[in-house]
């Protein structure tokens, strides 16, 4: 959506339960694997031992309801990045209502970040009039409709180990950028910055009776496509912010999704209306 990424890598808790069912299935894959190299074999029963009969005993599970595991999580999209290597401490153990000793531990702001990195926009084109040809020197009404151009939010939950944590994503659509794809053009406005409508449409729609007037937001080509066609480029720009558990929350990075739209654009010095 912008320039800015969520967190590659966190930690998180996991249930006595689930971590051991997760260590042995780990340890049972690997040594029962056909031709598994033997470091391979000795590093996961290393890692086993430790959890199940060295410094902690039978993976804490007496004490499942006094505390969790956390655990290093990685962007699955993210794994090979530097910043997904950072998170490099091993499962530790910590008792319910303590803070984790580590600095990026989930909290409801992770999530909406991760819950940023979910949004998924639509991929809406503007409504043009003319739709997709028009004629040099003529204004090219440019608009998108509320029906299609509306808030999409993202939830992300974790409830484990006695942390019960959410936090929601929104991202609301405030702005619409045209750039024409030459600079044989004019744009309205001038800066080519279509804000959002009180009732969250874009621009206005064109009707009969309008060809006088100037658009709202739009554009005019000044020089004909030739045989070929325009790139208009429109961006729109979604303002972000999330809620989460606790009555936390607040903004983050702004994000932006473009759109290519071919224009033909034609010769004719007159116009009848």
């Amino acid at each position: 959506m912008g320039n800015w990424d969520p967190p590659a890598c966190w930690y998180e808790p996991r249930s006595a339960e689930e971590f051991s069912k997760y260590v042995e299935n780990m340890y049972e894959e690997t040594v029962n694997t056909p031709g598994q190299h033997s470091y391979a074999k000795a590093s996961v029963g290393m890692f086993r031992n430790e959890y199940k009969d060295g410094k902690y005993k039978n993976y804490n599970l007496d004490q499942k309801d006094e505390g969790s595991w956390w655990v290093a999580v990685r962007d699955e999209a993210r794994w090979t990045e530097p910043e997904a290597q950072l998170c490099d401490k091993q499962p530790f153990w910590v008792e319910n209502g303590a803070a984790p000793p580590v600095k990026n531990a989930v909290t409801p702001q992770v999530l909406a970040e991760l819950a940023y990195n979910r949004i998924q926009l639509p991929t809406t084109e503007v409504t043009l009039a003319p739709e997709t040809t028009t004629k040099v020197n003529l204004p090219t009404w440019a608009w998108l409709d509320k029906a299609s151009f509306k808030e999409v939010s993202v939830t992300a939950a974790l409830n484990v180990g006695g942390l019960n944590i959410q936090a929601t994503t929104t991202a609301k659509p405030v702005s619409l950028k045209l750039e024409p794809g030459t600079k044989d053009a004019e744009t309205y406005p001038a800066s080519g910055e279509c804000t959002i409508n009180a009732d969250d449409s874009i621009g206005e729609p064109y009707a009969k009776g309008k060809s006088d007037e100037t658009p709202p937001c739009g554009v005019k080509y000044l020089r004909s496509s030739g045989d070929g066609t325009y790139k208009l480029r429109a961006t729109i720009t979604w303002e972000i912010n999330w809620t989460g558990t606790g009555g936390a929350g607040g903004d983050l990075p702004n994000g932006t999704f473009g759109n290519d739209q071919d224009v033909t654009v034609q010769e004719i010095q007159s116009v009848n209306r």
